[in-house]
């Protein structure tokens, strides 16, 4: 992730989802299922600049949707946020993934099942991990008060995100009537 003489323009933010990112801004990973409603929830919010749908987690460099899909990768689908800290806090971002989604499910959300569909928090910077671990106990609590099970996130520091194809980057924006699998517990932070 990083400066880049490509341009690919944010169908909705108009700026590049390559990058450059302003300095001072920071990233958040999410994966909360097919990552085209997951990236909806977030590209409208204030404070944050770009979002962009890839691939992480997995064991190969620059894969494709078609080898993500055969869950032989372990990547999961995820979203990338760039976001400004001094206009929208992480724990703010934190929340919104933990309430749109069900991260009690493991390698599934909803119909879609897979490894690529797991719940997943990838930490880029090293004061977002113990915000991850304070909020998920947090709503762990809240979780089995509302009788769900036991929280299946996966959380890993300093993955590597890869872009996913062109045709899937804001697709919703593009195709509105397009499929959203997204869907919270109805239990809120």
């Amino acid at each position: 992730m990083g400066p880049s003489d490509r341009i690919i323009p944010h169908y909705v933010l108009n700026v590049n989802i390559l990058g450059d990112f302003p300095p001072g801004n920071e990233i958040a990973i999410f994966g909360m299922g097919c990552f085209w409603g997951a990236e909806r929830l977030f590209w409208n919010l204030n404070g944050v600049y770009v979002t962009a749908v890839g691939y992480a987690g997995g064991g190969i460099k620059d894969p494709t949707y078609k080898e993500v899909c055969t869950g032989t990768t372990n990547h999961s689908e995820v979203v990338l946020i760039n976001y400004n800290p001094s206009q929208i806090k992480f724990e703010t971002l934190l929340e919104v993934f933990l309430e749109n989604h069900d991260p009690t499910q493991g390698n599934r959300q909803g119909n879609d099942i897979g490894s690529q569909y797991r719940s997943c928090i990838y930490t880029t910077i090293e004061s977002q991990i113990d915000i991850v671990s304070c909020k998920l106990n947090q709503f762990q609590k809240s979780l089995y008060e509302n009788g769900f099970g036991k929280i299946t996130t996966e959380i890993k520091d300093g993955v590597q995100f890869y872009y996913a194809e062109e045709y899937h980057q804001q697709y919703l924006a593009k195709n509105p009537n397009g499929y959203c699998g997204i869907k919270g517990t109805g239990v809120y932070c």
